[in-house]
């Protein structure tokens, strides 16, 4: 059943034109992710699905009684309740039905009050009724969801009647989240919903929206969560949206093979094009091939032309690069207590060490003092007490999450050439350039400008401090996915070190080399990415959860257990973690073999090219060129067929 279509919708502002001829189609129970660089419109689009803006032109056609639920970037819940009263709101019908189920009950007890036999059996009736329709619309179970739902949340250590006004901005974000999965509506469209949440809330919020009953329609930058979430994807790119089957992953590659298939339809057509100009143009005059010409001439007219494939929008492009190598030792912290108030610390007694080339996250919950931390290594101005050492050589560089040092009313230009006096105006504009401001763009206020160009001017910043050591507090905040997969590939390529706190999932399982969580308890090191993170974290948890449970047993009975619990976790993990290698060779293997396959075709169809089977020798060495890739093909294909093999005993 189609719960929404959107019918050829437009939308300017001013002379910009920001959505043309949009349209897109949910389905019930389908999960739908709108995605797209900052500034191209997805915003913009949900705001006039959910009502709150007029299209230009266009339709907005809502299936019969759908209810809509939108939750907006900047929501902010604003209400005189307590917590729990605000999320009982929701449920205010099954409150007023218990309440007259009571009142029912309490006149069922007195049957002497009845005059007669018929009222009393009219009223067990109406109960049983009203019981039913209780039942089905969750009155049992609508305390216990309001309860999931703020745990999930990470409200569950609030006080149940803390009045929502003593909430700060982001927390009262999450409570209009809340809110709006405990209505359930039709379709529940969502923008930026990560925003400003931890780890375990990111977790706990795919998994129950992949069980969510009705429609998603959704926008974030969160690519982890998007491949957990979604089975469908709409591209607005230059005002247009393409719709791709599958989740965000899938969304890259189906992309990355239209983009490869039109470029090959657009250059085989080319080739067809110019051998028939050429034709034309040495036969039309010849009184013998005139007409041959000029049936060439017809047949050139009648070419449906395709348009050369556009390689995407302009990305930003740039890395990082060093002055100078720092030392093997980089860093060392040591007793550190951090906070903002000597009798109030927010953290005691913290100590970790690194070392050149590594690639450190930090991670824990909103609130655990990740921000704090880094600054009081960065610049020292949360440290309380304790010691922080660097290296030989090293250098620092910070990246603010909150941008502090970008409130001036200078220009963009002024902003870096102020701070890089020495490097010429056109290197600064350069510079500029990569980071996707030319033109006018320079010549912004930078107090004025978005969060995603505040970051990259940050960034641009940070570049040419050219430092060793990069210490960096959400680097990923108001990026959009393109410009996230380029830092992704500069940091990756960076010749430094790393300490970084993010939320992005898939930015840390590329970047980290090691994670350390931070709790109220302290620091513990984890020595791989943010998925070991999670395996570790699972088997400690199902070894703690084992040891709980047989606490009671003879000893020796459950140290046994306990054993055999963790070989069994070791060996399934040990599986997984050979799945996954072979998972990734194959893919590799499957990317040279199609690689190949395409080199064999274009070597075969320069055989039919006059200028090469015309000439022996240049022939020879093509049919040779075939010869030895068939053969690297056929060992290619050999070892695919063994990878798969194994593959598929290692998945039994």
């Amino acid at each position: 059943m189609i719960l929404l279509q959107t019918n050829k919708i437009s939308k300017s502002y001013a002379a910009d034109l920001i959505l043309s001829n949009i349209s897109i189609e949910v389905q019930s129970q389908e999960r739908v992710a709108l995605v797209g660089r900052n500034g191209s419109g997805k915003s913009t689009l949900l705001k006039i699905i959910a009502g709150e803006l007029s299209p230009d032109s266009g339709d907005i056609i809502l299936g019969k009684d759908t209810a809509v639920g939108y939750l907006a970037q900047h929501t902010s819940l604003e209400s005189d309740r307590s917590i729990y009263d605000e999320m009982l709101s929701v449920f205010q019908p099954l409150v007023k039905m218990e309440k007259d189920l009571r009142m029912m009950e309490e006149k069922m007890a007195q049957p002497e009050l009845f005059s007669d036999e018929q009222s009393y059996q009219k009223l067990l009736k109406d109960y049983d009724s009203l019981q039913n329709i209780y039942k089905e619309k969750g009155g049992y179970s609508y305390q216990a969801d309001i309860r999931s739902v703020l745990n999930g949340l990470n409200f569950g250590g609030f006080d149940e009647n803390t009045p929502i006004t003593n909430l700060s901005g982001g927390q009262k974000t999450r409570l209009a989240l809340g809110k709006l999965l405990l209505i359930k509506p039709d379709l529940l469209i969502l923008d930026e919903p990560t925003n400003h949440l931890d780890i375990s809330t990111l977790t706990w919020l795919e998994n129950y929206l992949q069980h969510y009953p009705g429609a998603i329609l959704i926008v974030s930058h969160d690519r982890y969560f998007l491949d957990k979430v979604v089975t469908k994807v709409y591209e607005l790119s230059q005002t247009k949206a393409q719709r791709y089957v599958g989740n965000y992953t899938q969304y890259l590659e189906k992309k990355a093979q239209e983009y490869e298939s039109n470029l090959k339809a657009y250059e085989r057509q080319q080739k067809e094009i110019a051998k028939l100009e050429s034709f034309i143009q040495k036969n039309i005059a010849r009184s013998s091939t005139t007409k041959r010409a000029q049936s060439r001439r017809k047949q050139l007219e009648k070419i449906d032309r395709i348009e050369k494939p556009a390689d995407g929008e302009k990305s930003a492009k740039f890395s990082f690069e060093i002055k100078k190598q720092s030392g093997h030792d980089v860093l060392s912290v040591n007793q550190l207590t951090v906070g903002y108030n000597p009798s109030e610390p927010i953290m005691k007694n913290l100590g970790f060490s690194m070392t050149r080339g590594e690639s450190v996250a930090l991670v824990g919950e909103n609130g655990v003092g990740k921000s704090t931390l880094l600054k009081a290594v960065s610049n020292g101005s949360t440290r309380l007490s304790g010691e922080v050492h660097t290296g030989s050589n090293v250098t620092i560089g910070y990246y603010d999450q909150e941008q502090a040092q970008l409130t001036s009313n200078k220009t963009v230009l002024d902003e870096l050439w102020d701070d890089f006096p020495l490097t010429p105006e056109k290197d600064i504009r350069t510079v500029l350039g990569n980071f996707l401001f030319s033109g006018d763009d320079v010549l912004k206020i930078v107090s004025q400008l978005s969060g995603g160009e505040k970051a990259r001017v940050a960034l641009a910043k940070l570049m040419m401090q050219k430092d060793n050591l990069l210490i960096l507090d959400e680097p990923t905040n108001h990026l959009d996915l393109d410009s996230k997969e380029v830092l992704e590939s500069a940091l990756i390529d960076y010749p430094g070190t790393i300490l970084f706190v993010s939320h992005d999932r898939y930015f840390i399982n590329r970047i980290a080399t090691r994670v350390i969580e931070l709790t109220k308890d302290g620091l513990t090191n984890y020595l791989g990415d943010y998925d070991y993170y999670v395996d570790k974290k699972a088997e400690q948890e199902e070894i703690s959860s084992l040891e709980n449970n047989l606490s009671k047993s003879p000893k020796a009975e459950a140290d046994k257990t306990i054993n055999e619990g963790k070989e069994q976790y070791e060996k399934e993990k040990e599986r997984k973690r050979k799945e996954r290698q072979l998972e990734r060779s194959i893919s590799k293997m499957e990317e040279e073999i199609n690689q190949l396959e395409e080199m064999i075709a274009e070597e075969e169809q320069a055989l039919l090219d006059p200028e090469i089977y015309n000439d022996i020798d240049k022939a020879n060495e093509t049919n040779q060129r075939i010869s030895n890739y068939k053969e690297k093909l056929d060992h290619l294909v050999e070892e695919w067929e063994q990878l798969q093999i194994a593959y598929e005993s290692a998945a039994e």
